[in-house]
């Protein structure tokens, strides 16, 4: 009779980098349904972002400017190339555009309101105008996208802006969707739609097959608002030196790039994580062709996808950006995924800090919803004021870094002050890698 053998040392199990749970998880619902994953928000994958660069503060060979007596201006102009009357915002940061459909009324309305305390802008998004929004906007920006839901002259007119959408970072070259549960009597007849049926919002403008085609319907929208207003063209992030050149080629007064860390309503998740560029590898292009075009500061480029802070917004206008828009970040200021709701937030098999099934409509914050019980616990009043407070913060900070860098004004920051801390940083953002003078793909070496 043999002897027991002695237990030898546990191993533990080992997940496959390429198999990991998500993706084991994702082919068996893929199998089990037939459908592809629908939600909002951004993309979740590690990208390349703001957080890979930092800042040289003044020392001796620059001056910093004293943050209690000197001053560090923050205002920007936006549109002044054509139009007659551009926009004059008080600080370089405005709220991206997101529809009513998507979000309830009295987000629409608290965005106006956190906007105009914050002296800067909202955005329609798709669907067209609504009485909360443009009641509460001091300057509001009206979006024109393929889908023309809700389009009409008279709102064009009464708009400050247009900005004709043809891309979002989060799925540039798709379109959007709305499920019918969010599609109210009140969205469906802003939208002429059928009530409690899912949309798919187009990709493409159907009277617009190339740049030729997209100078005309600029020249149209001047037509109808008399040259009033300014026109932006939006573009996702994927081809930005090409994009934004033949933005300005067919009359844009601003250009707006979004990266793929933008959020979005609803798409494919596919399209979220695997298509379009981070933002911070567009800036850079989308500068090059504003200053071989001559045009640097002449037409405004608006970035936007993933900005979280005062020190993104100062990154984004150091590489040459004017403007930086928010939308994600907007959306938590007014208190979306706060862990106050964490219970009903579980109870969807989620958790505050990762909620994107927007879609659905059945956001416990009372944002992402048309529910009216839901989107009732939303005070808009609150909800303008926290994201004002948000605004002022954001442009705090961005001032202090552009003090301590020895600039008067937001806009005077330059690539000159940054430096990049990975090779993927520096090689997309084209700034140096810290501690050298190089890049990858730099001239001469």
């Amino acid at each position: 009779m043999t002897a027991p053998s002695k237990p030898g040392p546990q191993t533990l199990p080992r997940q496959s980098a390429t198999f990991d749970r998500h993706t084991i998880a994702e082919i068996n619902r893929a199998a089990a349904t037939g459908i592809y994953d629908i939600r909002g928000g951004g993309a979740k994958r590690k990208l390349p972002h703001f957080d890979d660069l930092l800042f040289l503060g003044a020392s001796i060979s620059r001056y910093p400017l004293e943050g209690y007596r000197e001053r560090c201006d923050t205002k920007v102009t936006l549109g002044g190339r054509l139009a007659k009357k551009p926009i004059e915002l008080k600080i370089p940061v405005t709220i991206a555009g997101m529809s009513f459909g998507a979000l309830s009324g009295q987000a629409k309305e608290a965005l106006g309101r956190g906007a105009t305390l914050a002296g800067t802008s909202t955005t329609t998004g798709d669907g067209g105008m609504t009485e909360e929004e443009r009641g509460h906007s001091a300057t509001l920006i009206y979006q024109y996208l393929p889908s023309r839901y809700g389009m009409n002259p008279n709102d064009l007119r009464r708009a400050d802006a247009i900005e004709i959408v043809i891309g979002q970072g989060a799925k540039p070259g798709g379109g959007g969707m709305l499920l019918g549960q969010k599609i109210s009597e009140r969205v469906a007849k802003m939208r002429d739609l059928p009530e409690g049926i899912d949309q798919r919002s187009a990709c493409r403008h159907p009277d617009w097959t190339g740049p030729d085609d997209l100078e005309i319907k600029i020249e149209e929208l001047r037509e109808i608002t008399g040259w009033q207003k300014p026109i932006f063209v939006k573009v996702g992030a994927s081809r930005p030196y090409y994009d934004i050149a033949l933005a300005v080629k067919a009359g844009a007064d601003v250009v707006v790039l979004d990266g793929m860390q933008g959020g979005t309503a609803a798409t494919q998740d596919v399209f979220i994580e695997n298509v379009g560029l981070p933002i911070l590898a567009a800036i850079r292009p989308a500068v090059q062709a504003l200053q071989d075009l001559g045009m640097h500061r002449k037409v405004q480029l608006i970035v936007s996808g993933g900005i979280r802070s005062g020190a993104d917004m100062a990154k984004a206008l150091a590489m040459g950006a004017d403007a930086v828009a928010i939308g994600t970040a907007a959306l938590i200021a007014l208190g979306d995924n706060n862990p106050a709701w964490e219970e009903e937030y579980q109870k969807l098999g989620t958790t505050s800090g990762a909620y994107d099934d927007w879609h659905e409509g059945r956001d416990p914050a009372g944002i992402t919803t048309q529910d009216p019980a839901l989107a009732a616990r939303l005070d808009p009043i609150v909800g303008g004021r926290r994201l004002a407070n948000f605004l002022s913060v954001m442009t705090l900070e961005a001032q202090a870094i552009a003090r301590a860098c020895g600039k008067s004004h937001l806009h005077n920051l330059e690539p000159e002050d940054l430096v990049a801390l990975t090779m993927e940083a520096a090689a997309m953002a084209r700034i140096p890698l810290a501690g050298t003078d190089w890049y990858p793909g730099k001239a001469g070496f």
